[in-house]
């Protein structure tokens, strides 16, 4: 296929283009009509194979996730999607690929709300960009800033599924009784890694009432390390309170647990600090699992206790795009 034909054939499912879409595909760039008092979040995201997903992740997977970790950041910044471009670089332009492609994307795109409204096509190794933008009122957005002493800390979803997931996949998890485990359990962790599911209905619950936010990409004490320096506070975090699976529970082993929880990645989940009194009108709003796992404190640094309330090594690591 020529580039105007995959092009085309990428256009020819898309969901239908918001009436805030003046000029969409087609033209040098898009033309989009911004609502009144309203401010503009905007994400990019690049995936490439081999690096952030194995090279044998199936066509739809990718589309599903290459949207879903951008819709992701918009969740955390407490933004409704509204719309995307996608830069695409293929080492062939084959349209059995493309096709499976689109079967992920398009409907989490039209889930999402958000419109195809532009992007790029190129010669090259495998990796998709995507540029996301979303739509907040002013004044509104969840900042990564803002975390307040006092602020419990809390997490959308479960934590370490997607890492379980990876180690699976890469043949790094011990096989010990893998075999013995509920098939189920692995297409679940191996689902949660594929296809990670953006909190965007949580993220605008979160308006107005949690103080600072954060998606969970590179590990949950990476993440909330980054907005707890930003924030110029600390936080302890309990151990035994942090969400997990039954999924996981059942096929991670016990001394992998927090290394897998803490500092995995690819859980896509949000983590934010929240007052006290907007925890009963967020368990009530929020349409996920929603969990306190620990509280902001005015000493830097990040704290991990155990079930006494006692200290805890950290373990290391946490996902590094550019490790010495």
């Amino acid at each position: 296929m020529s580039e105007f034909e995959v092009i085309r054939r990428l256009l020819r499912d898309a969901p239908a283009l918001r009436d805030d879409v003046i000029i969409g595909p087609g033209d040098d760039a898009a033309v989009l009509a911004l609502p009144a008092n309203h401010e503009l979040v905007l994400t990019t995201d690049t995936l490439i194979c081999g690096r952030h997903f194995p090279v044998d992740t199936k066509p739809a997977d990718i589309g599903w996730k290459s949207l879903a970790v951008n819709l992701s950041d918009l969740a955390a910044m407490a933004a409704d999607p509204a719309w995307i471009t996608i830069a695409l670089s293929l080492p062939q332009a084959q349209e059995e690929w493309l096709a499976e492609f689109v079967t992920g994307l398009f409907p989490l795109l039209q889930s999402s709300g958000a419109a195809l409204v532009g992007g790029d096509l190129t010669h090259g190794d495998l990796s998709i960009t995507v540029q996301a933008a979303g739509l907040v009122p002013s004044g509104q957005a969840l900042r990564g800033d803002s975390a307040q002493v006092g602020d419990k800390v809390c997490v959308t979803g479960d934590l370490g599924d997607a890492a379980l997931g990876l180690n699976i996949w890469l043949g790094k998890q011990p096989e010990r009784d893998l075999e013995t485990k509920q098939p189920e359990n692995l297409t679940y962790v191996l689902n949660r890694l594929t296809r990670p599911q953006p909190r965007c209905k949580a993220g605008i619950a979160l308006r107005g009432r949690a103080n600072a936010g954060v998606d969970i990409s590179d590990g949950l004490a990476a993440d909330l390390g980054h907005m707890l320096k930003a924030s110029n506070v600390g936080a302890r975090l309990y151990a035994d309170s942090l969400p997990s699976s039954e999924a996981f529970d059942a096929l991670c082993e016990p001394e992998q647990r927090l290394q897998r929880q803490l500092n995995g990645g690819d859980d896509y989940e949000l983590c934010v600090t929240v007052p006290d009194s907007e925890l009963a009108a967020l368990r009530s709003a929020i349409d996920c699992k929603f969990t306190v796992i620990g509280e902001v404190v005015d000493q830097p640094g990040l704290q991990l206790l155990d079930a006494n309330q006692q200290p805890m090594e950290f373990p290391q690591g946490g996902y590094d795009h550019f490790p010495s």
